[in-house]
């Protein structure tokens, strides 16, 4: 996986710009911060972080990928305010689930999302190398 970062462009943080890849490829539909029982266990905007990343690592794993082969992370939120806020904290989980691997990655504010208690949701495209 090469990471794409145009010279003379400031270094992104926390992501990249493109990503180069050729391999398998995995996609994560969008997950949610609810458990495997499909259950809420907080309202917490960071707490629903972690565990839609925990859930986008156990998709991952389903099809033999790991987060270092993820191309691709979407992120859509219900709140910018509060994303702002944790930002620190949302970082800190990031690298704990996720590791120091910064895909391709957009955020998108949206006003709500299918399930009414999720705060985030996100899907991911991972490329397993051939």
């Amino acid at each position: 996986m090469e990471l794409l970062l145009p010279p003379n462009w400031p270094r992104p943080k926390g992501y990249s710009n493109g990503v180069l890849t050729a391999g398998r490829i995995v996609f994560v539909a969008g997950q949610v911060g609810w458990n495997e029982s499909g259950l809420f266990e907080t309202e917490d905007f960071a707490a629903q972080v972690r565990q839609a990343l925990v859930n986008v690592v156990a998709v991952l794993a389903e099809g033999g990928a790991k987060p270092t082969h993820i191309a691709r992370m979407t992120w859509y939120i219900t709140d910018k305010v509060e994303y702002h806020l944790r930002r620190a904290e949302v970082g800190e989980i990031y690298r704990e689930v996720i590791g120091n691997h910064y895909p391709a990655m957009s955020m998108v504010v949206v006003q709500g999302l299918i399930e009414d208690q999720a705060k985030v949701e996100i899907e991911v495209t991972a490329v397993i190398p051939e």
